[in-house]
């Protein structure tokens, strides 16, 4: 039963109305309490289910987050382990080729030594062979001596004359030994009948005569041979020598020809100079060097588009130059056919770079970002204004009323014929590339930029984006900010266009016509307020775990930023904020 107030209680003395109100109402029936109990009771279930319907969805957006959270972790390893797999690989790659030069070099080394030995070995058994043949001929007379040291033939005067004179005084035997001259050892092996080149010069305890002194035993005292004349055996031998010995060369010659000469010319062309141009080169054309090309690949292009001559040329020339040089970005006017040495100069000549490149940093303004991008590449602003000013045709978000907060900071490079569209869509683009690579789906491409737009104007660190984004996401929870009011003087500064100072005034703060001001319209801006980089894209996706409501910079020097969970906290390192101010002017 439902109880009645004292006032409605029948016999209740009632208030007595002020003056010239009217009476007051007579109590409610039973039905009309009941019906008042069910109203109340129906809001109630209604304000019950809005709650849990607000609650569920609060607990599925953390799902969200924590499922985007764990994906991107998830490829961050991934990404990880490729990039370990392919450093393993190119470590492997590059010890196996250092291990084949290696092993190369010792078979070359281990070949040369063996060649080397050869030579000697052969060098020492010819030595041998004519330390023999001397110690078996018999001594020759003075003048005999007299007449091989100074390179005579066999059938020289002085010979004869000896031979005479010997025979004269000696026997038959003696007189032969004397009178012949010694041989070579080279036409001595040619007609040596069924001689071993190859035996030991020690298998016979006595010294076998050689065919030259069998030969010398046939001729009479008086000189004359048997085989029709003095001498003319002899003669005949020398003949045979001197073709012996030219058969040998060409012998030798072909050899070198058909065995040796292709590595013997591998080997000498490793030591002639890579193929180059002469002078400065002939007409004109415009050389591309693109973000992240180092000395090789430049080499290589130059190269293949018909700047150099070889790549080679250009690395040498590069390395000959203390300090090394260093190559920008950008689009340069050379000519056909240069030099290495021209190449190089002409690329480090800022006379020679075609001005076509610009840098648009982090939190940029998308209207700052476009007069860099006229500035550099000489497209009228408004032309790129124009190509930027319907969103939706450039791939942007429903939401999107400008290109603001996807023209994403990086270093661009154009040649000189770029048109305004593709400057603006490449810049696009590239946003669009930075986030899919931090696994932002495409519906939640528009938010996470807004957000990433915050970070980047608020965050004074890397590590500092991370708890701003924690910050913004506890003040858009009414359980934890009932307000939702983010009060962020970079959303006002947008609002006005003007972020030339860091902070507002009262009343810029308190005017509602700035959509753009975060102190009296509650949840995010319409819209990014800025191009954010890729760690601020990463802040918005994955803030910082903590109970952070507020923060200020406290030193604008160092960029030390104070955050705080409570309005007191929060209150003091504004203080210190204060005292900071005072202390440097």
């Amino acid at each position: 039963m439902t109880q009645l107030p004292p006032e409605r209680r029948r016999g209740s003395d009632r208030p007595t109305p002020p003056d010239g109100a009217r009476e007051a109402r007579a109590p409610r029936s039973r039905r009309e309490l009941r019906e008042i109990e069910q109203r109340e009771a129906e809001a109630e279930r209604r304000r019950n289910a809005e709650l849990e319907e607000r609650r569920a969805e609060q607990e599925w957006r953390a799902e969200q987050e924590r499922v985007a959270k764990e994906q991107w972790r998830a490829e961050q390893e991934r990404l990880a382990e490729q990039e370990w797999r392919a450093e393993q690989e190119r470590l492997a790659e590059q010890e196996w080729r250092a291990e084949q030069e290696r092993l190369a070099e010792q078979e070359w080394r281990a070949e040369q030594e063996r060649l080397a030995e050869q030579e000697w070995r052969a060098e020492q058994e010819r030595l041998a062979y004519e330390a023999q043949l001397a110690a078996a001929a018999p001594t020759r007379a003075p003048r005999e001596a007299t007449a091989v040291d100074h390179g005579f033939d066999s059938d020289d005067a002085y010979g004869r004359d000896d031979a005479l004179a010997a025979g004269a005084t000696a026997d038959g035997e003696e007189r032969v030994r004397t009178a012949t001259p010694r041989r070579s050892p080279v036409v001595h092996d040619a007609q040596d009948d069924g001689a071993d080149l190859f035996a030991p010069w020690d298998d016979d305890p006595a010294p076998r005569p050689s065919r030259s002194d069998r030969r010398a035993a046939a001729i009479d005292p008086h000189g004359e041979s048997d085989q029709g004349g003095p001498g003319r055996k002899r003669g005949r031998g020398a003949i045979g020598c001197l073709v012996a010995l030219l058969v040998l060369v060409g012998i030798g010659a072909g050899a070198w020809f058909f065995v040796l000469q292709e590595p013997v010319t591998a080997f000498f062309q490793r030591f002639e100079p890579p193929a180059d141009y002469t002078g400065s080169g002939e007409g004109e054309l415009v050389f591309m060097i693109n973000e992240g090309d180092g000395g090789e690949t430049i080499a290589a292009n130059l190269e293949e588009e018909g700047v150099v001559a070889s790549a080679e040329a250009f690395i040498d020339e590069v390395t000959s130059r203390s300090p090394h040089p260093t190559f920008y970005p950008g689009a340069y006017q050379l000519a056909s056919e240069m030099s290495a040495k021209a190449a190089l100069d002409a690329l480090l000549d800022p006379e020679n770079k075609l001005e076509n490149t610009f840098v648009i940093q982090e939190g940029l303004w998308a209207r700052d970002a476009l007069a860099a991008a006229s500035s550099a590449t000489g497209i009228p602003l408004e032309e790129l204004q124009a190509a930027a000013a319907d969103p939706q045709a450039l791939g942007l978000p429903a939401e999107a009323t400008s290109v603001e907060g996807f023209l994403f900071p990086a270093t661009y490079t154009f040649p000189p014929d770029v048109t305004a569209q593709e400057v603006v869509q490449t810049l696009v683009d590239r946003s669009f590339e930075a986030l899919d690579a931090a696994g932002v789906p495409v519906e939640q491409r528009w938010e996470t930029v807004v957000i990433a737009s915050l970070i980047e104007r608020e965050a004074g660190s890397a590590d500092d984006s991370y708890k701003v984004s924690r910050v913004i996401r506890n003040r858009l929870d009414p359980n934890q900010f009932p307000s939702g009011l983010l009060q962020f003087d970079s959303t006002v500064h947008y609002g006005i266009g003007d972020d030339s100072t860091v902070e507002t005034s009262d009343a810029e703060r308190a005017d509602a016509s700035n959509t753009y001001n975060t102190y009296v319209h509650p949840g995010l801006p319409p819209g990014p307020i800025g191009n954010p980089g890729d760690v601020a894209i990463d802040a918005a996706l994955n803030p910082a775990d903590g109970p952070w409501l507020y923060f200020v910079t406290v030193n604008l020097e160092t960029g030390e930023t104070v955050f705080s969970a409570t309005l007191e906290e929060h209150e003091a390192a504004v203080q210190q904020f204060l005292q900071y101010l005072e202390e440097n002017g």
